[in-house]
């Protein structure tokens, strides 16, 4: 089993950054994709963005130009940097993570853009 503990969200006023980190444990030996998702209110889980063990990544074209997801192997950690950040933005954020054809899933963490 895999663990993902997500942490970095908040609330921020529209244009503002946050930045978002996850940290995978358990029984890890070959993570591939790791990647973020998120939920708005009353909205169906969407795909935010997604990078894989060697570093190709891709992005929902809602946050194209203004996210950046990056990744640390060594720690067993995915990051997600917002910036610009807009009130549609807001949602509970997920990390996600692929192990030998297992995905696994983070508690989330609540993202509140609003002035």
């Amino acid at each position: 089993q895999v663990q993902l503990v997500e942490s970095g969200g908040g609330l921020v006023q529209p244009g503002g950054s946050l930045r978002l980190s996850c940290a995978a444990s358990g029984s890890i030996f070959s993570i591939d994709a790791m990647g973020w998702y998120r939920q708005p209110p009353g909205k169906q889980r969407e795909l935010v963005a997604v990078i894989t063990n060697d570093g190709i990544t891709h992005y929902a074209d809602s946050v194209k130009g203004r996210f950046t997801i990056s990744r640390d192997n060594t720690r067993h950690s995915v990051y997600l940097q917002m910036n610009v950040l807009k009130p549609e933005d807001t949602a509970v954020y997920f990390c996600n993570a692929i192990q030998d054809y297992t995905t696994y899933w983070g508690q989330g963490t609540q993202v509140t853009v609003s002035s």
